[in-house]
């Protein structure tokens, strides 16, 4: 029936249809066109993925020639396998992360070798065969249980992978080299092969087609704030257009499936970006000046402060898209009433967040007071609207006397309405009940019919309004006078048209958040150094 609320649909062959459908997708077989076609899109929403992937194969070949060739295979044998790990466990996707990962390799491998020289050198001095594996056992051990407990400490968990490198490359050498008799030999071939992997793995990311993690996180900031302003006024503009005709049920929107709202699903994103930007502005820290951030000391944790100030921001809009899909819904004439005061508070702090975001992308420090003031009166605007027109609010409580008449009457009209619909189907009519020319005679004094109709006419006014309840209410159905059931009604249309005053609390909480977004933004433009208006970029 339309698809609307409150109306029910059964269709048998669509569900039938339905399911042969999933049937054959279930049983489709794998196609390789579709295949490469992921692949391609995949590949095509970010470049930098298959340069990545590149540079990685270009960088373990350089160092296999080392094992093809005769000459360096001979100066350092079978120990430059290591080279190969350790390109193959340094190389990261951006400069800085494999910087990060280079320096606790190093500092992990040097460690491990000079640590497991001297107990070797300890362990062959003593000259007997029952103490020399006892020494190298136990240190062992020592080894294992030290840096597995270190690297679990609060503040040394960013060098968890160089308390991992001790402790495998400590156990590899003193081994080989107890087995051996030449620990010394063995401990600095290995380390000579880990550095020759280090420095082709540092050469090949900064030097070809480098991705910098700095610009990843200025970029990644960006485009939070975009997707932040784009929410805002995707739902404002739905809020305001949907007149209720057609509404999903609840059980299909809790499940987050909006497919015509793409800015809503770049929100979330926003909201689950924590852990990517603190990992980008760790890996930021390593990375030597370069581009556009040209100053040592370059200040990343503040990028990592705005973008946590804006996830306040976006929290709001969430809840906003919360009202949007919610239940409980105002009637649209009322929406419509504060429609402008509404639009121009939106377009205006959407406005600023976009302003802030492009300022940060030209690394440019330009005044917001004014743009700030502005979103502070259109703010005002609506919340003296809000005030004067209140009484739109909790109408339905203080002219409830007044509107007792009124109800009745419609309550008998629907009620002569609905007899004759029943009269003419029972007659094998139609159901066009406009078209009778013979309608059967009314019983005015039925109370239960009157109170039907009554229950029957506040259910469409109900699902007219899109509003709260979505399915029919039990109270209503308890028969009885009409009049006794007003109350009932009254609460549930007060409860609707305060659904407005939450949507328009959050939206006013929004714009008042936005004065520590533009503080955070500030900070960051003095400390980061950007050039302010009329200087140029």
């Amino acid at each position: 029936m339309n698809g609307k609320k409150g109306s029910f649909e059964i269709n048998i062959p669509e569900l039938k249809k339905t399911k042969q459908t999933d049937n054959k997708c279930s049983n489709k077989s794998f196609s390789f066109k579709e295949w490469f076609h992921n692949v391609w899109e995949f590949c095509k929403a970010d470049v930098n993925r298959v340069i990545f992937a590149l540079k990685v194969g270009f960088a373990v070949l350089l160092v296999s020639l080392l094992i093809l060739f005769r000459a360096p295979y001979d100066v350092f044998g079978t120990n430059i396998i290591w080279s190969i790990l350790t390109v193959a466990i340094m190389f990261e996707y951006t400069v800085g992360a494999t910087f990060n990962r280079g320096f606790n390799r190093a500092v992990g491998s040097l460690l491990a070798g000079v640590l497991a020289v001297v107990v070797a050198q300890v362990a062959l001095c003593s000259g007997h065969h029952v103490v020399e594996p006892t020494i190298i056992g136990a240190s062992i051990f020592l080894i294992g249980a030290v840096t597995s407990f270190m690297k679990l400490w609060p503040s040394l968990v960013p060098y968890e992978y160089g308390f991992r490198v001790i402790l495998f490359t400590y156990c590899l050498i003193i081994v080989s080299g107890y087995r051996m008799g030449s620990p010394i030999k063995t401990a600095m071939d290995r380390l000579y092969s880990i550095a020759i992997g280090a420095f082709v793995t540092v050469l090949v990311n900064v030097l070809i087609f480098p991705i910098w993690a700095g610009e990843q996180l200025h970029n990644e900031l960006v485009k939070n704030f975009n997707a932040v302003a784009d929410a805002l006024e995707e739902c404002i503009r739905k809020y305001l257009e949907d007149d209720g005709s057609v509404h999903p049920e609840f059980i299909s929107t809790v499940m987050d499936e909006f497919p015509d709202e793409p800015a809503y699903r770049r929100c979330q994103a926003t909201l689950n970006s924590s852990s990517k930007l603190e990992t980008l502005a760790n890996s930021a820290k390593w990375e030597p000046p370069h581009g556009r951030f040209w100053h040592c000391s370059y200040p990343w944790s503040e990028y990592v402060k705005v973008g946590a100030v804006l996830r306040y921001c976006a929290y709001e809009v969430m809840a906003l898209h919360g009202v949007l899909h919610s239940e409980i819904q105002a009637p649209y004439n009322l929406r419509i009433a504060f429609q402008s005061e509404i639009l121009e508070a939106c377009n205006d702090a959407a406005e600023l967040v976009r302003t802030l975001g492009k300022d940060i992308s030209n690394m440019i420090h330009t005044p917001k007071s004014t743009s700030l003031k502005k979103v502070h009166i259109s703010t005002e605007r609506l919340q003296r609207a809000i005030d004067l027109h209140s009484y739109l609010l909790t109408s339905s409580h203080d002219n409830f006397s007044n509107s007792t008449k009124p109800l009745t009457k419609l309550s008998h009209t629907l009620s002569s309405t609905l007899s004759d619909l029943s009269y003419n189907l029972s007659k094998g009519g139609s159901g066009n009940f406009e078209s009778s020319t013979n309608p059967p005679p009314q019983d005015t004094t039925s109370v239960p019919t009157q109170a039907e109709s009554y229950h029957e006419a506040m259910k469409k006014q109900q699902r007219r309004l899109h509003s709260w309840p979505s399915r029919d209410v039990e109270v209503f159905d308890m028969g009885g006078p009409e009049m006794d059931n007003l109350p009932r009604m009254r609460a549930l249309e007060s409860t609707a048209t305060l659904s407005l005053a939450t949507f328009t609390s959050l939206l006013i909480e929004f714009v008042a958040r936005l004065d520590h977004l533009v503080d955070s933004v500030n900070e960051l433009a003095e400390m980061a150094k950007f050039k302010h208006e009329g200087q140029g970029v």
